[in-house]
């Protein structure tokens, strides 16, 4: 009785533990066209085999124990999905514009070339910088233009 629900709950973490290192499993596959997230499926598949054998092994009837399965498996599966559909609106890919952010000159910038950290949300990395005017290492800078990877800075 309680062999089908550790089965379930199995294939569900392998699928879990897939999704994790190579990402959505239904996405790579085809299936569902994004419809169907692999992710939240592998999870619903986990909650039913925890929650079907929880219940088998504590005494309750077997349609019970599918019953109650099926029911956590169903909410985990749809507070999941609602979860990634959140983070997926939030994370819309565009960066946010450094200029007029202030900083430090990490090193001497000319127009060749320099470098600076910038304070700003987000701003974790130091990045490449260069100026019209050459400006010392440890000096006060403002961002003016942002250029791919390189921002155009003046002096504070």
């Amino acid at each position: 009785m309680l062999l089908p629900f550790l089965i379930v709950g199995g294939v569900g973490l392998v699928l879990l533990l897939v999704s994790f290192v190579i990402g959505d499993v239904m996405d790579h596959l085809g299936i569902g066209s994004g419809a169907v997230s692999g992710t939240a499926l592998a999870i619903g598949l986990v909650v039913f085999g925890a929650a079907g054998a929880l219940t088998v092994t504590g005494g309750l009837a077997l349609v019970w124990a599918y019953v109650l399965a099926l029911t956590l498996a169903w909410l985990a599966y749809l507070l999941v999905v609602v979860a990634i559909r959140a983070v997926n609106r939030s994370s819309d890919g565009t960066p946010a514009s450094p200029v007029g952010l202030s900083g430090v000159a990490t090193a001497p910038i000319s127009a060749e070339g320099g470098e600076v950290r910038l304070d700003g949300p987000g701003e974790v990395e130091r990045r490449l910088a260069f100026a019209d005017e050459p400006i010392e290492s440890g000096a006060r800078v403002r961002v003016v233009e942002h250029e791919g990877t390189r921002v155009k800075v003046t002096p504070v």
